[in-house]
């Protein structure tokens, strides 16, 4: 396709942001559709603490599992077939949930982990496609932004499909919540085809964006220029993002940001209900607060960030100021269990969400660090070791409740892991700079020679 040549600088990267913004809310309403219904759930199936930790854990095993081959499939085939079918899937898994209630309740548990199992495992693609479109759109010194506005995009999925959920479960029973949910999805991937394009494609863009973004760092052919033999992921490439100290910081921070994520999503609201007493209804808006100054707090991130390169600042400096003073701040939550009244509870949730958003820069790192030939795989082998936070935390969460009676340690648990994550950027990570795969090949192809050599001599 010839691009335009026509006038000024279009801004279709700003159209391709929103839409990513409105599929990763759709993305962290559906895995939070549990937390809102697992009170009714819970009761209508005989399901305790633990049991729940369980269902809840579901999603994060498979979501864990499929980031390495969602990885791969997306450098293989493209982010805008590879994510467009993992909308419509994860879809229709969100709605088959409300089935569940056909079965007999010692088979209900069962059948809901198998389900949550899927939707995870289709769920998976999601933020490694996510950040290969902003690595292809967005110059380096938009993407902390970029990345800090898609991220977001979960608060606002509990901000806004929080309350409407507790609504629906209020008024109509929790198996609407999955079955609104689901549909809407599929609505949407059915639109995705037509708004989502790489920058080469894009009938929208003209030659100024284009050049705009190019010269900037953009990878405008990720998806338009197939890797050569030497550029496929290979096991060399998967020890490297493995192995160096950036990406290793950069997964303890991710497990950490899953820790409080998946406790915001699972148990969170659970414990307005449980241990503070609200109905489901007040639980929603209620949870909405957080969620919202986590919000802030993200938009905060990226522009911060930005703004500091803007400033001459180095991208060591820009990416890693803003998770470090996030995570001490989100360490704040277990102040909770010295609060008695509901607006201490809200005011240091708040403040512990907003330090959660402004950390949210790992995808940023990735993007800024990861070799240019395997961004996908990166981004799973990131996404992927991260998540495990997923699986941990709401298991843990369960044993915790059933044998004290109370989510005080839960608390604790979950605020260790910000802590921890802070002093990995801080100590760990060290200069952020982009790997180059190719200088590793030359030098393994350099010493295969000289062995060879060596063998013939001998």
């Amino acid at each position: 396709m010839q691009i335009r040549q026509d006038g000024r600088p279009t801004k279709v990267r700003y159209w391709i942001l929103a839409v990513l913004f409105i599929v990763t809310a759709l993305n962290y309403a559906d895995r939070a559709t549990l937390s809102i219904a697992g009170t009714a759930v819970a009761k209508e199936f005989d399901i305790g603490p633990v049991g729940m930790g369980y269902l809840f854990s579901a999603f994060g095993w498979s979501y864990v599992l499929g980031q390495i081959p969602a990885g791969w499939l997306l450098d293989r085939f493209g982010s805008k077939l590879i994510y467009g079918l993992s909308l419509l899937s994860w879809s229709m898994f969100t709605m088959l949930q409300a089935s569940v209630g056909v079965f007999h309740p010692a088979y209900a548990f069962v059948a809901l982990f198998v389900i949550r199992f899927f939707l995870g495992l289709v769920e998976s693609a999601a933020f490694p496609a996510n950040n290969r479109i902003v690595a292809a759109w967005f110059p380096a010194a938009e993407r902390g932004a970029a990345t800090s506005i898609f991220n977001s995009a979960q608060y606002v999925a509990v901000a806004f499909f929080g309350p409407l959920m507790g609504l629906v479960a209020a008024h109509w029973g929790w198996q609407y919540i999955f079955v609104g949910m689901g549909a809407l999805g599929i609505l949407i991937a059915l639109v995705w085809p037509k708004v989502i394009h790489d920058p080469k494609r894009d009938p929208r863009i003209n030659r100024a964006e284009f050049d705009q973004i190019t010269q900037g760092g953009a990878l405008t052919d990720l998806d338009s220029v197939k890797p050569t033999r030497e550029q496929r992921p290979n096991p060399r490439a998967l020890r490297k993002v493995l192995s160096n100290r950036i990406f290793v910081a950069a997964y303890i921070g991710q497990y950490a940001i899953a820790a409080l994520t998946y406790f915001f999503i699972t148990w969170f609201p659970m414990y307005l209900m449980h241990e503070r007493g609200m109905p489901v209804a007040k639980v929603g808006f209620v949870a909405a607060i957080p969620a919202i100054c986590g919000f802030a707090g993200g938009l905060a991130c990226g522009f911060l960030s930005d703004t500091f390169m803007r400033h001459g600042k180095s991208i060591s400096f820009a990416r890693k100021t803003p998770f470090i003073v996030g995570m001490l701040l989100a360490a704040t939550m277990v102040g909770c269990n010295f609060a008695t009244e509901e607006w201490q509870i809200v005011a240091i949730m708040a403040l512990a969400f907003f330090g959660k958003g402004l950390a949210a820069i790992g995808w940023a790192v990735v993007s800024d660090t990861a070799p240019k030939q395997i961004t996908g795989l990166a981004g799973g082998v990131f996404n992927a070791i991260g998540n495990i936070g997923g699986i941990v935390t709401p298991i843990v969460s369960g044993y915790i409740i059933a044998s004290t009676g109370s989510y005080a340690g839960v608390l604790v648990f979950v605020a260790a892991h910000a802590i921890i994550s802070a002093g990995a950027y801080a100590f760990l990570m060290g200069p952020i700079h982009r790997l180059d795969l190719g200088v590793e090949d030359m030098e393994s192809r350099t010493t295969n020679a000289m062995s060879s050599k060596e063998r013939s001599a001998v």
